[in-house]
C-alpha cells in the first residue's frame, strides 16, 4: 500500500472543478485497498466474485434482471447493438450533440448512423425530429441522457413503439437518474453505462449493460464474454451449445477496475445528493441574470451523475457579447467555466463526408452514403455557440454557491 508520502499522479480521472471550494475526492484509500487486496489474491481475470457482486448490485440499482460488465461504455453499446441484431443495411439513430462512442459501434457493425436534432430547451434528443428520421431500415434508437439530465422517454418510446424500433438508453452521464420513478437504463430495451475515470461511478475504465430481456442479455454475452466462467453467463438453453467461447470476442471488464467501481457505487447516493443541491442553488441564483438560461428538465425526472453543467448564454440579452467572452470573464474571476466540449457528430468529417471503413469502397459510410452538411440539424447548430459549462461541485464548503454566484455577478458587471 502506498504511504502518504508516495507521489500521486492524476491521469484522466475526475477532479474538483474548484478544489478550493469542493471537499470531494474521486479516489481514496478504500479504492486503493481493494485494488491491493484483489491483486494479492490474484483476482485479475474473468467473472470473479467481485465482478459477480458488482453485477448483482447493478441489477438492484436498475431493477433489471440482468447486468453485464464490459471493458468500457463503448463495448457495452457495441454489445447492446449486437444483441438487437444491428447489422449491414440497418440504420441507428442518435442525437448529433453527443459523444462519438454512443454511435461508433453502428458503422463497425455495418449499420448507417442517422443523426437527429435536439430540443433547444432540454438540449436532449428531440422526439419530433426523431420521428422524421425513422425509416423502414431503422433498427435502433440511442436515447442519450446527456450530462445526467433525462430524456423524454415517454415521447421517445411512443415514437419507437409506433415504428417497432428498439431503444437503447445511453446512461453514461446519468448514474442513478430516474424517469417517472424508474431508474434510467431500465426503460428501453437495454441500458448502457460508462465507468470511465471521470464518471460518477468510476472504474478508471469500464462499462455496464443491463436489460430484463434474457435473449438480449445472452446475445450480449456471446459477443464479448468469451470463456468468462462457462455455464454461468447464459441463463437459458437457447445458446448453450455455444458455451464457453461464444463468438470468441472479449469485452470483459478487468476485475480490479470493477472492484474500484464497487467502492464508487457505494458513494453514488452522496455524490448525487451533493450535486443536485449544488445545481439547484446555482440555477436559483442564475435567475438574476437574464442572459443565462438553465436547461429545461423533462417533467417528473431526476438527473443523476451530473457529468456536466451546461447553461445557455443569450447574447441578445448581454449587449451582443459572446459566450466565449463571458467565459473569459468568469475564468478571470476564478470560476472554472468552459465552452461546449462536444462537437456535433454530423459535422465531423467521418460522418459528414463518409469514410471507406473496410477498404475497397465498402461499408455503410462509403459507396452511396449521403453524409451531412451545415444546416441539416438547425436547432443543435444554433445551440452550440451559446453554451457555457459551469463548474460542478459535489461536496462544497459552506457558502461556496454564494461565492460562485458573487463571482458571476462580478463577471456580469464587467460586461457592462
Amino acid at each position: 500500500m502506498p504511504d502518504e508520502a508516495s507521489p500521486r499522479v492524476f491521469t484522466q480521472t475526475a477532479s474538483a472543478a474548484l478544489p478550493d471550494l469542493d471537499r470531494w475526492k474521486q479516489m481514496g484509500e478504500e479504492e486503493a485497498k481493494v485494488a491491493h487486496d484483489m491483486t494479492l489474491r490474484n483476482e485479475l481475470s474473468g467473472g470473479t466474485p467481485v465482478v459477480r457482486e458488482f453485477e448483482a448490485r447493478w441489477r438492484e440499482l436498475t431493477g433489471c434482471r440482468h447486468a453485464l460488465t464490459t471493458t468500457n461504455g463503448t463495448a457495452s453499446l457495441y454489445s447492446a447493438m449486437y444483441a438487437l441484431g444491428v447489422g449491414p443495411g440497418d440504420e441507428v439513430i442518435s442525437p448529433s450533440w453527443n459523444w462519438i462512442c454512443s454511435i461508433a459501434p453502428a458503422p463497425l457493425l455495418g449499420a448507417t448512423p442517422v443523426f437527429c436534432d435536439v430540443d433547444p430547451g432540454t438540449m436532449l434528443l428531440d422526439p419530433a425530429d426523431l420521428k422524421r428520421r425513422i425509416t423502414k431500415k431503422t433498427k435502433a434508437i440511442i436515447a442519450v441522457h446527456l450530462w445526467g439530465w433525462v430524456c423524454d422517454m415517454d415521447a421517445i418510446l411512443k415514437v419507437a413503439g409506433e415504428a417497432g424500433v428498439a431503444v437503447i438508453e445511453d446512461c453514461s452521464h446519468a448514474h442513478g437518474a430516474f424517469h417517472r420513478g424508474r431508474p434510467v437504463g431500465s426503460i428501453g430495451a437495454l441500458g448502457c453505462w460508462s465507468l470511465q475515470g471521470s464518471k460518477a461511478v468510476s472504474a478508471g475504465e469500464g462499462g455496464v449493460l443491463a436489460t430484463s430481456d434474457s435473449d438480449l442479455f445472452e446475445r450480449a454475452c456471446l459477443i464479448g464474454q468469451a470463456n468468462r466462467m462457462a455455464g454461468m453467463d447464459l441463463v437459458t438453453p437457447h445458446y448453450e451449445r455455444l458455451q464457453p467461447l461464444g463468438t470468441g470476442m472479449k469485452f470483459r471488464a478487468h476485475p480490479v477496475a470493477i472492484g474500484i467501481a464497487t467502492v464508487q457505487l457505494g458513494r453514488l447516493p452522496k455524490l448525487n445528493a451533493g450535486r443536485a443541491k449544488w445545481v439547484a442553488e446555482i440555477e436559483a441564483g442564475l435567475a438574476e441574470f437574464p442572459f443565462l438560461k438553465p436547461r429545461a428538465r423533462v417533467p417528473d425526472t431526476q438527473p443523476g451523475g451530473y457529468y456536466g453543467f451546461p447553461v445557455r448564454f443569450l447574447p441578445a440579452k448581454a449587449g451582443g457579447t459572446t459566450a466565449s467572452r463571458f467565459v473569459d470573464l468568469l475564468n478571470a474571476e476564478g470560476v472554472k467555466a468552459g465552452l461546449n466540449p462536444y462537437p456535433l457528430l454530423h459535422l465531423l468529417p467521418y460522418f459528414a463526408e463518409g469514410f471507406d471503413l473496410f477498404g475497397g469502397n465498402r461499408g455503410p459510410l462509403a459507396a452511396g452514403y449521403r453524409g451531412y452538411q451545415p444546416g441539416d440539424l438547425p436547432a443543435a447548430e444554433a445551440l452550440m455557440p451559446d453554451l457555457i459549462f459551469l463548474p460542478m461541485l459535489t461536496d462544497p464548503i459552506d457558502g461556496a454557491a454564494a461565492m460562485v454566484l458573487d463571482r458571476i455577478h462580478r463577471s456580469a458587471r464587467a460586461l457592462g
